[in-house]
């Protein structure tokens, strides 16, 4: 991609997502007009408004952002390591075996720590058994079967995803009454707890930062293992740190706002389409697409019918299924 192109892409997805962070800051049970909120954002206006904003809008807000940027970012990362643009961490188990972990943590009355290193567990133990049980040449190192697994790995992660569903079935129908309310609406996606000066903005530093670092490595992989080899990528290296960075993104996403799909599917995708597959402009587009995705769908979640809130995953997965089918009926190519 020419440099003037990226920065015209980079450029147009920050406004998208200071736009959409701006209207979440403004909109609500009661909205707020937009010199006002500037007033409040810079120090000038101190009123019942202003701890609305400040309190409870702007962490939601960035958190949602966080969150949304996290898991664009593992979806883009899945997608190159399984050159299948149909991988993300919804269809390929992750989000629910982070789920699994995070809730069997919640059941068990476990730290918020101790929930991370859970949904963690799960997320990896998630990529690895799709890995192994749907990809010979991760197995065996060759790409002369890649061509043929792009449906089996498919499979692989939606009975995998299947499974996980499950457990958290029976976990929900063991949980204590005064528990299961609170677990159900985490589940369905809800930031309405988020903490956006944590956990979720340092995350999406740390991932993206990471994987800034490897996306020279991960454009020579994009052509397949064998080509990456001859040019002296360590495959085996990249592979890694990508199941790391997937799972710890994920984690970190559903820990905070619940199990959300469809996020990780879309964005790539979409960006690749527009800005195309040079990993170096596509990983940082995605986090701030990622992020003005889900929090604008967070922000129609709770303003939609206010003071009633939707579930944010309810709401992505509205807007998700149809792209999703879209996505199949054209049959992308791979990435």
């Amino acid at each position: 991609m020419r440099p003037g192109k990226a920065a015209r892409g980079l450029v147009l997805a920050l406004l998208i997502a200071v736009v959409a962070i701006l209207t979440a800051l403004a909109s609500g049970s009661e909205s707020i007009p937009l010199d006002h909120l500037w007033r409040i954002l810079t120090g000038a206006a101190v009123d019942v408004h202003s701890d609305v904003v400040l309190g409870l809008r702007l962490p939601r807000a960035l958190s949602a952002f966080a969150c949304g940027g996290l898991l664009a970012i593992a979806g883009a990362l899945m997608q190159v390591l399984l050159r299948n643009p149909l991988a993300d961490p919804y269809v390929l188990g992750l989000a629910g075996g982070a789920g699994t972990g995070a809730l069997a943590a919640m059941l068990a009355g476990l730290s918020s720590a101790a929930a991370l290193g859970s949904a963690w567990a799960g997320a990896l133990i998630s990529v690895v058994l799709v890995l192994v049980f749907g990809s010979n040449s991760f197995r065996t190192g060759s790409a002369v079967t890649e061509a043929g697994e792009p449906l089996r790995l498919l499979l692989t992660g939606v009975a995998l995803a299947t499974g996980w569903a499950a457990l958290i079935t029976l976990m929900l129908a063991l949980a204590p009454d005064a528990r299961l309310r609170g677990m159900l609406f985490w589940l369905m996606g809800d930031l309405d707890a988020a903490d956006a000066l944590g956990l979720p903005l340092l995350g999406l530093a740390v991932v993206l930062g990471i994987a800034m670092v490897l996306a020279h490595e991960l454009n020579v992989l994009v052509r397949g293992a064998d080509f990456a080899r001859a040019l002296g990528v360590s495959v085996e290296r990249v592979r890694l740190c990508v199941l790391l960075l997937a799972s710890g993104a994920t984690a970190v996403a559903v820990t905070t706002a619940g199990t959300v799909g469809f996020v990780g599917l879309i964005v790539p995708n979409a960006v690749r389409l527009l800005a195309g597959n040079d990993q170096r402009v596509l990983l940082p587009i995605c986090a701030l697409a990622g992020g003005a995705l889900l929090t604008a769908a967070d922000t129609l979640a709770r303003s939609a019918l206010a003071p009633l809130q939707l579930p944010v995953g309810a709401v992505i997965a509205v807007l998700g299924v149809p792209v999703f089918i879209g996505l199949l009926a054209q049959r992308r190519p791979r990435p």
